[in-house]
């Protein structure tokens, strides 16, 4: 009994725990709860107000650019406005203008017309006085107005066949010396790059001997020595009645140059025959070939000029043996070269292109390649052929223009060309007779009465007067240039024609002090 009580008292016990327990835990639940509610409640609020306070911010800005938009068209519509007001203005000047012009453009029209009828009036007043003018003419005068207008025509007409003809006859000069330059250039060039039997002075080399008995030996047994020397040479001998020469005729000028060479060894050693002659002509052949080589290095060394082909180098050696009109053709393309280089250093381009193309313009000359070609072409091609520069190629092919000039160093060469040909004492004209003809010519215009400077430019070509404008007037100055062509023409021997310009001018000066 007293077990069973225990065991009712612990399970009473048991679950009056179990009842407290249950009902304390409700009542923590129940707080937690109620406090969570209340942080989400003012995390909330919280929210509401930031996104109150953002929705506020986004409505003013929108409000700003709003309000902003509005002030941008208005002032865009007011300027507008102004604008066609200022137009409206203007259009209303401009009808204003034009209505006072249109009145005056009357009143001048009627002015006109007033004037036309005045002269219309003088002019048939004029017509009477002339026509009473010649009929007095008429009778001094023993002619009719038609006869004497008819001989003036006569006049005129033979005066217009005269200087027609002075015309006609100058440029006809000119055309026969400019065709004959050309044509000997023509020549001496083909003559020089194929073989031809014509012989003329650019083809022709005097070898100077002390007596006829050397001429005899250098002959030999019946002209064995003679037919020698040219089978190894190439070279015809001439050997005729003038006393003391030898003529070695060739149209290459290095061949020329070996049988010079030759000779003058065998004369010196004395031991004149074929066996002799074939071993001379093989040294001498050697020695010209290393010279020929080392005057091309020493040119490209003494302008500046590296990286050539070794075969471009011997043409340009070659150049030492040939010439144009008299003038060395190395001479003339290392003129040419220092002409070119000079002129393109003044215009800010590139020199050692300018110098070697300069240098190498005239290859072609003395290349025995393709003779049919001119010279500029067949140079061209062989500067192609050694990898030369476009601009270098294209400057050597057209330095006779007989291409289109792409590069600018084109024109550098062909003006360098013409400068170093065409300066005085270049080719065959004797300097001192240059600078005489031109002093006579200045002479002869100065001895004119009003004249005070004369000036011969261009070679000769031109000749300046100037005048004093108190001593001769504009009439005088068509008359004196005439004159002074006449006495030039009728006293002086020159080449093509003189252009003569008389010069007056009126200088007023004044000083302030």
């Amino acid at each position: 009994m007293t077990i069973l009580y225990y065991i009712l008292a612990a399970i009473a016990g048991a679950v009056i725990a179990l009842a407290v327990y249950i009902l304390v835990r409700k009542m923590i639940l129940n707080g937690q709860k109620e406090e969570i509610i209340e942080k989400a409640q003012l995390e909330a609020e919280k929210i509401k107000q930031e996104k109150i306070f953002q929705a506020k911010e986004k409505f003013l800005q929108l409000k700003s650019e709003h309000e902003q938009y509005i002030n941008e068209k208005n002032n865009q519509m007011r300027e507008a406005e102004s604008r066609i007001k200022q137009k409206e203005n203007s259009i209303n000047q401009q009808n204003s203008e034009l209505g006072r012009k249109h009145k005056e453009a009357d009143a001048i029209r009627e002015n006109l017309k007033s004037q036309v009828e005045a002269v219309s009036k003088k002019s048939e007043e004029c017509d009477r006085l002339r026509a009473q003018a010649i009929e007095q003419i008429e009778s001094i005068a023993g002619m009719t107005a038609q006869e004497a207008k008819n001989q003036l025509i006569e006049n005129m007409k033979a005066e217009a066949k005269t200087q027609a003809q002075s015309y006609i006859n100058d440029v006809m000069d000119e055309a026969r010396l400019t065709a004959s330059k050309e044509a000997k250039r023509i020549v001496i060039n083909t003559i020089q790059r194929t073989a031809s039997e014509t012989a003329i002075e650019n083809a022709v080399t005097v070898f100077n001997i002390e007596s006829d008995e050397i001429k005899g030996r250098i002959i030999g047994r019946e002209g064995r020595n003679i037919r020698a020397l040219e089978a190894a040479t190439g070279v015809e001998i001439v050997v005729d009645d003038t006393p003391e020469a030898i003529l070695l005729s060739a149209f290459d000028p290095v061949r020329r140059e070996v049988a010079r060479l030759a000779l003058h060894q065998l004369v010196v050693d004395g031991r004149i025959h074929p066996a002799r002659i074939e071993e001379v002509v093989a040294k001498v052949q050697k020695q010209l070939e290393d010279e020929i080589m080392e005057t091309g290095k020493r040119t490209c060394i003494d302008l500046g000029i590296h990286g050539m082909h070794i075969e471009l180098v011997k043409l340009i050696g070659r150049m030492k043996y040939r010439s144009s009109y008299g003038q060395n053709l190395l001479q003339h393309a290392r003129e040419v070269a220092n002409i070119c280089a000079t002129m393109a250093s003044e215009l800010g381009l590139n020199t050692k292109v300018a110098k070697r193309a300069g240098l190498l313009h005239d290859i072609g000359k003395v290349s025995d390649e393709d003779p049919e070609l001119p010279h500029a072409i067949l140079g061209m091609k062989l500067a192609e052929k050694y990898k030369e520069k476009p601009e270098v190629c294209n400057a050597i092919g057209a330095h006779h223009e007989e291409i289109e000039m792409t590069s600018i160093i084109s024109p550098l060469v062909m003006v360098g060309d013409a400068i170093s040909g065409a300066r005085p004492g270049a080719r065959r004209e004797v300097i001192e007779s240059y600078i005489k003809r031109l002093k006579d010519m200045e002479n002869i215009a100065q001895s004119y009465q009003g004249v005070t400077k004369t000036y011969a430019i261009q070679a000769g070509r031109e000749l300046r007067v100037i005048v004093g404008a108190d001593q001769v007037s504009d009439k005088d100055a068509e008359t004196l240039s005439g004159d002074i062509a006449k006495k030039i023409q009728d006293e002086m021997v020159y080449p093509g024609q003189v252009k003569i310009t008389v010069i007056r001018e009126t200088r007023s000066v004044a000083f302030a002090k």
